[in-house]
């Protein structure tokens, strides 16, 4: 089982790159966002996802072990394989697709090629109790209430973060990255921020 490989970047192509590792030249499938890494000539290194079917052996090659930790995750998804997971890659980051997925952002997910509102919809209902495990960022979660807080400001504080996001989205702004700027305000002003408060220094976030 090959996990990562090092070497000179041979060729690419549109989504793919055959990488030179000691004379050796490995093909392997990558999605837009990787393949805007490598230049050929120059050394790379790749994570490696090793699919083995029927008549051959194919390698999915990653810039970080997050990439392929969402590929991973995406391709346990019906009707996402390889090649749409790579689409989806291809257009959101990590830290953005955990955002997505956090926020229930189906437009996000749609503008990758080949995902429709249906898997759009699939996905953020299957994955959405899972970002929470995943280590690919910090905007993974919303941001909790203090251990041992009541559960009633547990509560208010989720309906003030919701509240702020609904606000920015009405100005025009895109649900994962109001989402992004709501999570980090409220971790600057803590769980006692007014609606107003989260919106104004959301609305900072927004513009640094």
């Amino acid at each position: 089982m090959i996990a990562k490989l090092t070497g000179i970047v041979d060729s690419t192509g549109t989504d793919w790159v055959v990488l030179d590792v000691n004379g050796v030249g490995y093909l392997l499938s990558c999605s837009n966002r990787t393949l805007s890494r490598m230049v050929v000539g120059e050394r790379a290194s790749l994570v490696v996802e090793t699919f083995i079917r029927e008549e051959r052996i194919v390698l999915h090659g990653f810039g970080d072990p997050g990439e392929r930790d969402w590929f991973k995750l995406l391709t346990t998804i019906q009707g996402v394989g390889a090649r749409l997971a790579l689409s989806i890659l291809g257009v959101l980051d990590p830290d953005q697709l955990t955002r997505a997925i956090a926020a229930q952002d189906k437009t996000a997910l749609i503008r990758a090629d080949g995902v429709g509102p249906k898997v759009a919809a699939r996905i953020l209902n299957e994955l959405k109790d899972k970002v929470g495990n995943l280590t690919l960022g910090p905007a993974a979660a919303p941001a909790t209430p203090v251990k041992g807080a009541p559960a009633l400001a547990a509560s208010t504080a989720n309906a003030a973060l919701a509240d702020a996001v609904s606000a920015l989205v009405n100005l025009g702004y895109g649900r994962s990255e109001a989402f992004g700027a709501v999570v980090a305000a409220g971790r600057a002003l803590g769980d006692d921020a007014s609606v107003s408060d989260l919106i104004r220094q959301g609305l900072k976030e927004l513009s640094q």
